[in-house]
């Protein structure tokens, strides 16, 4: 009876123990989830954007560099502040231009909201800038924008680079299942990066045995952490997911007229380098560059500033 009784007692004083640590730990990943939102607002408010009036609404921007025009197009779970992210370190001594696609930020989200669409919102930005031709880039999802610019308007489009892009026969060119957009939030991401940062980095696109070292592991980080708030941006995120990548499968690459060059990692676990070069198989006089190492995010990671602005003008 005496055992019975110390064996409750001390079995509810584990439970509580228990009860007690869950509660602190919650409310210390709590504490750490403001903070790291916190500073994830404040550095997209040091981003200068601009507003501009389109045909689709209001198109937000941003700009850094001198020199050349370079107008990107962001991936998924990007914006303005993350396209100058994602190329900071490897397009220089250009004036890199990069709008907000529909849904994405500051940027309105029509009703019927297309690639094309996107790429017609393009050439209006380009026009209240005053500038007649642009090179122009694309990064993974920014891909069906980008081949609908050169599409549609190529006299207004120098050189196309499509960098670890969504192309037919792609992973990313398909839908996901509709469950998938219970991520698409601060919260679940960010426990995902605390919790199971492999699996984190996994779907950002980072490869097996990176990061190599100091400087990969920072370069990592920043990637990581440049889709954070991810609030304002899951409405343009769905868009890209549901619509924009799935319908390039339907698009005339052979159609294309401008030069194009289409940079793919070979170990890309995102988005198909196999799928890619296929792709630029089919467009005209279209240039392939594979590179060994970096999977998606070789923006970030494998290209010098040398070498981009030599593969851009080539």
């Amino acid at each position: 009876m005496l055992i019975g009784a110390r064996l409750g007692w001390m079995g509810g004083r584990a439970a509580a123990v228990l009860a007690a640590g869950v509660v602190a730990g919650a409310v210390t990943a709590a504490v750490r989830y403001r903070r790291d939102l916190e500073v994830a607002q404040r550095r997209l408010a040091t981003v200068g954007r601009h507003v501009v009036s389109t045909r689709f609404g209001e198109e937000e921007y941003a700009e850094s560099g001198t020199g050349d025009p370079l107008l990107l197009s962001h991936g998924i779970f990007h914006g303005c502040d993350g396209g100058l992210t994602s190329v900071q370190d490897t397009v220089v001594d250009r004036r890199v231009i990069v709008p907000s696609r529909f849904g994405y930020l500051g940027s309105s989200l029509p009703g019927s909201a297309s690639a094309a669409d996107q790429a017609e919102a393009f050439v209006d930005l380009l026009d209240h800038l005053g500038l007649a031709r642009v090179d122009v880039m694309a990064i993974s999802a920014g891909t069906s924008a980008a081949v609908q610019m050169a599409l549609r308007h190529p006299e207004r489009v120098r050189h196309l680079v499509l960098s670890s892009g969504n192309f037919p026969g792609s992973g990313t060119a398909q839908a996901p299942l509709a469950w998938a957009t219970v991520f698409y939030s601060d919260p679940a991401m960010w426990l995902m990066k605390v919790l199971a940062r492999p699996m984190f980095a996994q779907l950002m696109g980072v490869p097996a045995g990176f990061p190599r070292g100091p400087q990969d592991a920072a370069v990592m980080d920043r990637m990581l952490e440049s889709i954070f708030p991810i609030g304002p941006r899951v409405a343009g995120a769905v868009v890209d997911a549901y619509r924009a990548n799935p319908e390039i499968t339907e698009y005339p690459f052979e159609a294309l007229q401008v030069p194009t060059l289409v940079v793919h990692a070979t170990d890309d676990p995102l988005a198909s380098y196999d799928a890619a070069a296929a792709s630029a198989a089919r467009i005209p006089g279209a240039r392939l560059v594979s590179l060994d190492s970096g999977g998606h995010p070789v923006s970030y990671t494998h290209l010098r500033a040398h070498e981009t602005e030599r593969l851009i003008s080539y």
